[in-house]
């Protein structure tokens, strides 16, 4: 099959499954269509529009109780969320911590801001995300566990902990993860950036670890604005994490007092009056961004040379960014495919640049990412905003 042949045959499904009508297709958008007006007005009404008020409070205990995490502490975003699980975690400076390749920035620039090294791991192609099977037999190369933990043999550093990445809101396989850093005494730390709304087994993602980030950025599948929360079943953890996001400042009537380090990663009460509001209709944005998915794959399902990604079977996904892989003898069409969609006001994107080819991180330890990056070659992210799958917009 040729470019051009390719091309039109891609352009086609996907205006068959979204329509021609539209002039302009964006990769993610939010949706405001609930409370959201009544609830950020009365913020401004009442002059609550900082990191204090009760819609902060409200969110924290909402997510919670719809992820089944015991504790949810609301940030100003993913990233501060997946710092502070870091540091709680006990990741401490000149420690490694196993992060995938294949991963937005964020998560290696956390692991960085705790002055550790990230250590690139590979994809599994059955998730998208982090291989445990393949991690294990990397590690069983490498590491070698003692009284003072995991040691990586090639560089004598400590290798604290696993950043678990659920990708495009795809979760990984966990329990053999599981299995794997309670062998090689690793925290897991799930970075459930993409999967509000995605279970593994049956129980939600980001509730595995001891520790988990998500973020609300305004491309997820629903928004804060800005925004992130730590999710925690430990007590303790939780406290420490709500201590830190707020500058470690003592309880007091007036007086400043701080004691130790730390940092101004509150969700402001504005950001969570909007997430109170996203939080009531996720489930609707959930079933529609599946219906899209179901739509898609359908779509696809009869086109040579090109593949819908689905959830794997022990998981519900979210479906956040819905993604075709190219059979890898047509990789060599995945720009000539993104510039002729992007033309046509389709927008796709290529997955993120894998993390060893940027600047800052090409010197990190690694493993093979042999399926990383044949994944990076071939892979297109499609429109995937919820309000393409409702029943009542058609084109």
């Amino acid at each position: 099959m040729n470019d051009r042949i390719l091309i039109d045959s891609v352009v086609s499904t996907l205006r068959d499954v979204l329509g021609t009508e539209r002039s302009a297709i964006a990769l993610h958008e939010p949706l405001f269509q609930g409370n959201e007006w009544a609830y950020v007005k009365e913020c401004l009404d009442s002059g609550w529009v900082s990191s204090v008020g009760k819609y902060v409070d409200r969110f924290e205990a909402k997510l919670a109780e719809y992820t089944g995490s015991p504790h949810a502490i609301a940030v100003v975003n993913g990233t501060a969320a997946l710092h502070l699980s870091l540091l709680l975690a006990g990741v401490e400076t000149g420690d490694e911590v196993l992060a995938p390749a294949m991963s937005f920035v964020a998560t290696g620039n956390a692991v960085a801001y705790c002055g550790a090294i990230p250590h690139w791991v590979d994809s599994s192609p059955l998730t998208l995300g982090l291989d445990p099977e393949k991690l294990a037999d990397y590690l069983e190369d490498i590491a070698e566990v003692s009284p003072t933990g995991c040691r990586n043999r090639r560089t004598g550093r400590r290798i604290k902990a696993v950043i678990a990445m659920h990708t495009f809101g795809h979760p990984i396989d966990l329990e053999p993860l599981l299995a794997l850093c309670e062998r090689f005494r690793l925290e897991l730390i799930e970075d459930a950036a993409e999967s509000l709304g995605s279970f593994y087994k049956g129980r939600h993602t980001g509730t595995w670890g001891r520790l988990a980030a998500l973020s609300f950025n305004g491309n997820k599948v629903m928004t804060t604005g800005g925004g992130g929360a730590v999710l925690t079943h430990d007590p303790v953890l939780a406290k420490q994490a709500k201590h830190l996001s707020t500058t470690a400042k003592a309880p007091h009537r007036w007086a400043f007092n701080h004691d130790q380090v730390a940092f101004n990663y509150r969700m402001p009460n504005l950001n969570a009056a909007l997430g109170c509001a996203q939080l009531e209709q996720l489930e609707g944005f959930i079933a529609w961004k599946r219906r899209l998915a179901g739509a898609y794959a359908q779509a696809f399902e009869g086109l040579e040379g090109v593949a819908f990604f689905e959830e794997p079977s022990f998981a519900r996904s979210n479906y956040w960014l819905n993604a075709i892989l190219l059979d890898p003898s047509l990789s060599g069409s995945r720009d000539p495919l993104l510039d002729a969609t992007n033309e046509q006001g389709i927008m796709t994107r290529p997955v993120w640049t894998l993390m060893h080819r940027l600047p800052m991180y090409k010197d990190c330890p690694r493993m093979d990412l042999s399926v990383a990056e044949n994944l990076e070659s071939r892979l297109i992210n499609l429109p995937s905003s919820a309000v393409l799958g409702r029943q009542d917009v058609e084109a």
